[in-house]
């Protein structure tokens, strides 16, 4: 089992930025995939940014490449996601979530945080 809270959400004026993080717990989830996914109402969940735990590779969404920047810090298990340069349009709902494939895919994740509300005003 990986157990996910994410946290740092909140508003923000467009052209600002925001930093998410994602605590992680549980047996072997430094041998996941990692990633952030965003919802807004309406809308799929969508691919945002993704990076393997051990070796630290990325992989972005077209909508975020050269804004967004996924990492993590193993000494404190956690997982971030510098959001720089916000638009309206990254107004969602932000999941991490933990996969043993490095996919896009949101049905090849098996474990999600409850998410964090992300509103950029404009």
């Amino acid at each position: 089992q990986v157990q996910l809270v994410e946290s740092g959400g909140g508003l923000v004026q467009a052209g600002g930025s925001l930093k998410l993080s994602c605590a992680a717990s549980g047996r072997a989830f430094r041998g996941y995939v990692m990633a952030w996914f965003r919802q807004a109402p309406g809308k799929e969940r969508e691919f945002v940014a993704r990076i393997t735990w051990i070796v630290g590779i990325t992989f972005y969404g077209d909508s975020v490449k050269g804004r967004f920047t996924i990492s993590r810090d193993n000494a404190k298990n956690t997982l971030y996601l510098q959001m720089n340069s916000l638009k309206p349009e990254d107004t969602a709902v932000y999941y991490c979530a933990a996969s043993q494939t490095p996919t896009t895919e949101r049905t090849k994740y098996d474990y999600w945080g409850q998410g964090t509300q992300v509103t950029v005003s404009s």
